[in-house]
């Protein structure tokens, strides 16, 4: 399961590659880690959800990107569920977010799923980073990257 973990990690280094130089610097390091930040804005985790969940860059979440990541996520966790049950989450996730019945979720779609199950955004939170914003309150206020 090395390759599914792989993907994600790719998938996070080209979040945080903000210059798209291959290279991850420390201003965009700060500015993509605050997403994580738990005062950060639902709308913000949102959208950043969604790109993380948009493998191919397509705009939209397919079921093949959304398998792709729930299977790297188990992983990650050391969780095992058979294949129908990894289809059946699959399957329910695109039932409640694609309204429009076309086949993927776009970022309105994706929006309004989290919406109605906030529980997905709950890896979008990373308690240890209210430490770093009391020694340094910049951290959230002024996490732009400058160039």
């Amino acid at each position: 399961m090395i390759i599914l973990f792989h993907v994600v990690c790719l998938q996070v280094f080209d979040l945080f590659d903000l210059k798209r130089n291959g290279v991850i610097e420390f201003g965009g390091f700060v500015r993509s880690l605050s997403v994580f930040h738990p005062k950060t804005p639902k709308s913000e985790k949102t959208a950043f959800a969604f790109k993380l969940y948009d493998l191919r860059g397509t705009g939209y979440i397919e079921k093949e990107e959304l398998r792709e990541m729930v299977l790297a996520l188990l992983d990650e966790s050391d969780l095992y569920l058979s294949e129908n049950a990894v289809e059946a989450i699959v399957d329910n996730t695109f039932s409640q977010a694609d309204s429009n019945g076309d086949g993927r979720i776009d970022p309105e779609e994706w929006e309004e799923f989290v919406k109605a199950n906030p529980a997905s955004l709950r890896n979008m939170s990373l308690p240890y980073l209210q430490d770093i914003t009391m020694a340094f309150p910049s951290f959230v206020v002024h996490s732009e990257a400058h160039d």
